[in-house]
């Protein structure tokens, strides 16, 4: 909190800096959109990681030079029940109280519409404010589009990419690129079985937006009603497949790690006329930074249809993510 009165206090020409009193409430009140922005947005990047992780392998099998793959991806993401609310109490607080109350379930990003008011007191001014939505649904859908090509030795290169999707209260965006290393080409038994086995390394690169939140003060509105998780994850896999007729079932396990940070992005509000609130927030924003490990099971399905290719795919851990898609091998 010292920090916080010592960066204020060397401001000058700021109209309620003059009061120490002042000052500290203003402190209260960034650790408590810190305390609230954490508790909101971790489960939806959390979430992000997931959606973006799923669906990489189209096939195991070893592709001949230069064949190229394109595909439309729908990924269908489940919303489990425990990821969409949180508990508040006024002990949480230090600035901000319920109001009519002393606890409140409120959503996360991931969570329903409900809202509850907080207030608080900045000098001799009531500040007062509704809580964020969330998204309000039970699974969240997104398009992307991938596409491979194969190169000498059994490899392939990987992109994956996905325009910027509208959710009802923020909007996502994933893009990435790999590479897959066919193995079972150094084992004839497997060949011999149609048995094919790859190895995957991939990065990709996140980011999700919600609507977070706006107090009002009379030095205008003070900038941190958008917030946004960036997440770069690196991705390594194996898959094995089973060629049958014009199937290939494919398993794999996926292991990854994911730094999320965390930034408010929205417009800058206009208390930043007397003092650069936006910035410091970020900056206090680093201190719940993270770093996520994941190990995930993947399954699908692929049928072909001439140089058509229908695939079905199922990842499963702490949340389940699906994919359809539709590919095209030329």
């Amino acid at each position: 909190m010292k920090r916080f009165s010592i960066l204020f206090l060397l401001i000058t020409n700021i109209s309620f800096s003059q009061s120490n009193e002042m000052l500290e409430d203003l402190g209260h009140l960034i650790n408590d959109a810190l305390f609230f922005s954490n508790q909101y947005i971790t489960p939806a990047a959390d979430a992000a990681i997931y959606q973006s992780s799923s669906g990489w392998v189209n096939s195991a099998k070893k592709r001949p030079l230069w064949d190229v793959t394109l595909g439309v991806h729908a990924n269908v993401f489940f919303v489990p029940n425990k990821d969409r609310e949180f508990v508040i109490n006024n002990s949480d607080f230090s600035f901000f109280s319920i109001e009519n109350g002393t606890s409140a379930t409120v959503p996360t990003a991931l969570g329903n519409d409900n809202q509850v008011y907080l207030v608080g007191q900045l000098g001799d001014e009531e500040v007062r404010m509704k809580t964020p939505e969330g998204v309000n649904q039970e699974v969240v859908f997104y398009p992307h589009l991938s596409g491979a090509i194969a190169l000498w030795y059994g490899t392939e290169f990987l992109v994956k990419f996905a325009p910027r999707t509208k959710l009802k209260k923020g909007d996502y965006q994933v893009y990435g690129f790999g590479l897959k290393h066919n193995l079972s080409q150094y084992l004839k038994s497997l060949q011999a079985n149609k048995i094919n086995l790859a190895g995957v390394v991939c990065y990709s690169n996140e980011d999700i937006s919600f609507g977070f939140l706006d107090p009002q003060t009379s030095s205008g509105n003070l900038g941190i009603n958008k917030i946004t998780g960036f997440v770069d994850t690196w991705q390594f896999q194996i898959n094995a497949s089973k060629e049958y007729k014009k199937f290939e079932f494919l398993a794999g396990v996926i292991a990854n790690t994911s730094d999320v940070e965390y930034r408010f992005t929205g417009e800058k509000g206009q208390i930043e006329e007397v003092v650069p609130l936006q910035s410091v927030l970020n900056e206090k924003l680093k201190e719940i930074y993270k770093t996520r490990t994941n190990i995930i099971g993947e399954v699908s399905a692929r049928y072909q249809i001439s140089n058509l290719y229908l695939q079905s795919t199922i990842a499963f851990g702490k949340f389940v993510n699906t994919n359809l898609s539709l590919q095209y091998e030329f």
